[in-house]
């Protein structure tokens, strides 16, 4: 089904969160303004992940403050009372997401086929993308785009909101040490880390052939600690920006590295809107549908092999979102795995 509105003047954009399925959504986003030029964006998203996206071109953001509580729907409606868009596009099937809906008055309410509109999402559109079979997160974005007429051969293209003063921070902070290998180790469930003596060995190596390591993450302690144990593996000066960088000066850290490690993290996600091959991590989720899209062939999974374990099925027999359990599966992916796809990249540029 496609959109009866031939010529939007006014389209809104739900998807609050978190900082890799925003950075998917850019792509679409920006994929309906190159089809769209004259309508007005309005972009509905939480309060960390306008902190990476404020100042992207011709998007007007409204921030949702979910620690705010009930009040935020009531702030979510006072800001919108004297609107209304041609569509809202429901990039997110989360019960908290889908109740800002009902404060967002439009003539079409776009969500995800019956078969993803999980948590009830269905109830709160009058309209449903086309079913896709074994989508990538980003190409099930992009499946909103053709919804309301983006053609289907738009490429996947991103046009990150990068500042002369977070390119001026970066070079004077790390210009000086040339080509650079990026960690970023720490995914939103310390379950799905890799080891840190591991990713030492893998730091050492990317040194041994000319790259500075640097470490980037957030400000928790569990960060913090997990980047100084990678730090205490090396023999070499380790820069650890860990906790100290905003999201606008990590991205263009991510934008300048020669390449990037780093389990399922937004770092990964960041990275690819920036062109920056990654070597991604995966043992608890399908990486053809949540890793790096730029760099899927360089992800070293275990999941296969795991999900073969754990269901006596192969991939293509589960359902499609499936995660695998347990505590220690990162363990499984080897270091020698690592250094070959960290090789793959050097090799090629």
């Amino acid at each position: 089904m496609l959109s009866r509105i031939q010529n939007p003047h006014s389209i809104c954009i739900l998807r609050l969160s978190a900082i890799g399925d925003v950075c998917h959504a850019v792509a679409s986003v920006q994929a309906i303004q190159a089809r769209w030029p004259q309508a007005k964006i309005t972009w509905i998203i939480g309060k960390l992940e306008y902190q990476l996206l404020k100042g992207l071109p011709g998007v007007e953001f409204v921030v949702f403050d979910k620690q705010a509580g009930i009040k935020s729907y009531f702030n979510l409606r006072s800001q919108l009372k004297n609107r209304r868009f041609d569509i809202l596009l429901h990039m997110q099937v989360a019960l908290r997401a889908s109740l800002a809906t009902l404060c967002i008055r439009a003539m079409e309410k776009w969500g995800f086929d019956r078969a993803r509109a999980k948590e009830l999402q269905w109830l709160f559109c009058n309209q449903m993308i086309a079913p896709q079979s074994q989508p990538h997160v980003a190409e099930g974005f992009m499946g909103f785009a053709r919804a309301i007429g983006v053609a289907k051969d738009q490429p996947f293209k991103w046009e990150m909101p990068i500042a002369r003063s977070e390119v001026e921070w970066q070079q004077q902070r790390l210009g000086e040490f040339g080509d650079y290998l990026v960690i970023a180790p720490a995914a939103s469930k310390a379950e799905r880390n890799w080891l840190p003596e591991r990713y030492a060995t893998a730091a050492k190596y990317a040194n041994s052939k000319g790259l500075a390591v640097v470490i980037c993450g957030g400000p928790s302690a569990a960060e913090a600690k997990l980047s100084e144990e990678i730090q205490s593996g090396c023999d070499f000066d380790v820069i650890n920006l860990t906790g100290k960088t905003s999201l606008k000066q990590l991205l263009v850290i991510l934008q300048k590295a020669k390449l990037v490690l780093a389990p399922d993290t937004g770092p990964a996600h960041m990275a690819t809107s920036v062109s920056t091959p990654v070597v991604g991590l995966y043992a608890h989720s399908n990486p053809r549908r949540t890793g790096p899209y730029l760099s899927q062939a360089l992800a070293v999974s275990v999941y296969e092999k795991l999900v073969q374990q754990q269901t006596g099925k192969p991939v293509s027999e589960v359902p499609w979102g499936k995660r695998v359990k347990g505590e220690s599966l990162m363990a499984q992916i080897s270091e020698a795995e690592v250094i070959a796809k960290i090789e793959q990249v050097l090799v090629s540029n």
